[in-house]
């Protein structure tokens, strides 16, 4: 009888168990070794956890930057030095898939930094103020109980006679530490006879009129009190506009004025300027930027600017003190400031937090596609509107790079019925005028705008600003964040930053590095 042929699987299994084993242990030398090859790319992933770790908290406390992703924040406690590498969380945002990460700055401290470490004895009569002053101050200002750190350094200088270049952070007093002086100044110096041109002996330069209206109703009652005429001269009207403001009786003793109708008004031969004791240029960096620089130079070769203080003691030859104020002076700033004055003549005057983050403001960074942030912000402003419902809150400042950004959105809150005002430079003047007192005063809870409210404008009930557009420079950015957080404001303020385009993830990232470095921002050093 035949024995059947074993199945083919079984023939298989008996030639590989008698087969040799390949055991690299019994391997000859003669014998290559098998080779094991990486991906190159796992090979750099791997080289580069182990040449930059991620940061990684080691035990719960106050952070100085949360992020989504919590191995990359940073604790309140760790200050990253200059060289170091820092691991960013908006490292990888120019990739579209890092969509919906975000990250904050928290709040390092509660206390404004313009009032810290100021001692509760000083006080304005220390600082060489004399008592009608004081007086005007109390009447106008009952909340203003002593100096900030600014005005302690600004104003002894000043009533000295000395030029001044004061950079100091938003919301920090710069306001009332050239005014105080001004008005001192002009009160011990009687003026001449009336010529039939006005002649202004104070001058307050400013480059929006918004920024005149505020500056003029701070000034304004510390006059009235001290009995010295305020004058605003604003632009955006015609000639027999600017012939009514100027022709007021009793003439101004001090006129906050922008260039554009002060340049009119001096062409047209409708205001003099020979009797000048005191010009201030309020947001200088501004002001002698390229859209204002040629009206700004054409005024200070109308003004006759005292070389040294022993020039302002003349009282029958006018001389004029220059205070120069701004709370950010880009690199450049200095070349164009030789064209107003010697360099030795100025005395420069900087806060300690200049061209800082702010540490008191928490600043959150979102970053969204474009067709997302109108989702994001009707959801925030709808989350304030309770939060308003329930309990005191502040109001809410939405900036916006373009007035035609301004009103297309203004449209799409209207459909939302949610209440707001608008403001854009493009607006007429007669539309423009009074938006953003009422604001201020409450008639509405949330401003759209553009960086025209941006510069100098106090506004101590604003809770919140929303950058829909992230701004164009670091500068930008500092006095959009600078609306919140200021001397007396009532509230703490929170910015929050819509980020789209990857020129807005390259100035996130140097925010970030600043901030995790505990450093001012690049390119926006003291002069």
């Amino acid at each position: 009888m035949a024995v059947a042929r074993p199945p083919r699987l079984l023939r298989l299994a008996a030639q590989w168990l008698c087969a040799p084993r390949r055991d690299l242990a019994g391997r000859g030398p003669e014998e290559p070794l098998p080779v094991v090859r990486i991906p190159r790319a796992l090979q750099q992933r791997q080289s580069g956890r182990r040449s930059s770790p991620r940061l990684v908290l080691a035990r719960p406390g106050p952070l100085l930057i949360s992020a989504r992703r919590r191995e990359l924040s940073q604790p309140a406690r760790l200050t990253l030095g200059r060289w170091e590498r820092a691991p960013l969380a908006s490292r990888g945002w120019k990739n579209r898939r890092s969509r919906r990460d975000h990250f904050s700055i928290e709040r390092a401290q509660h206390e404004v930094p313009a009032l810290r470490n100021l001692s509760s004895e000083g006080s304005f009569a220390d600082l060489g103020l004399e008592p009608p002053v004081l007086r005007a101050l109390k009447e106008a200002a009952p909340e203003v109980l002593r100096p900030t750190t600014v005005q302690s350094s600004t104003i002894p200088p000043l009533l000295r006679g000395r030029h001044i270049l004061c950079a100091a952070e938003t919301g920090s007093g710069k306001t009332l530490g050239y005014l105080l002086p001004l008005l001192q100044r002009l009160l011990g110096r009687p003026g001449l006879n009336p010529h039939s041109t006005p002649a202004p002996r104070g001058l307050v330069l400013v480059p929006s009129r918004e920024l005149a209206e505020q500056v003029r109703a701070v000034a304004q009652p510390l006059g009235i009190s001290l009995g010295l005429q305020v004058r605003e001269l604003g632009g955006g009207h015609g000639m027999n506009r600017i012939r009514v403001q100027l022709s007021k009786q009793p003439p101004a003793d001090v006129l906050v004025a922008t260039p554009g109708a002060l340049w009119k008004a001096l062409k047209s031969h409708l205001v003099s300027l020979k009797q000048l004791s005191f010009l201030v240029l309020d947001e200088a960096d501004t002001l002698l930027d390229e859209s204002f620089l040629e009206l700004v130079d054409y005024i200070l070769q109308k003004s006759h600017i005292a070389e040294d203080p022993d020039d302002l003691k003349d009282p029958f030859n006018p001389k004029a003190q220059l205070v120069l104020v701004g709370a950010t002076f880009p690199e450049g700033v200095s070349q164009l400031l030789n064209k107003v004055a010697s360099p030795d003549s100025l005395t420069t005057i900087t806060s300690s937090k200049l061209h800082c983050i702010m540490p008191h403001v928490r600043q959150t960074f979102m970053r969204l596609k474009g067709a997302e942030k109108v989702t994001e912000l009707v959801q925030i402003l709808k989350q304030h509107d309770r939060a308003y419902r329930t309990g005191p809150s502040g109001t809410i400042l939405v900036f916006c790079n373009s007035s035609s950004t301004v009103n297309w959105l203004g449209y799409i809150l209207d459909d939302h019925k949610i209440q707001h005002l608008r403001l854009q430079g493009q607006m007429p003047a007669s539309m423009r005028a009074g938006i953003f007192q009422c604001f201020q005063k409450g008639s509405r809870d949330i401003l759209l705008c553009t960086d025209i409210a941006s510069r100098g404008l106090d506004s101590t009930h604003v809770e919140l600003v929303v950058n829909y557009d992230f701004p164009l420079t670091l500068q930008d950015y500092i006095h959009r964040a600078g609306r919140v957080g200021r001397v007396g404001s009532e509230v703490p303020g929170t910015v929050i930053s819509f980020v789209t385009h990857p020129w807005d993830v390259s100035l996130v990232q140097k925010i970030e590095l600043a901030a995790r470095r505990r450093r001012s921002l690049p390119g926006l050093g003291p002069q």
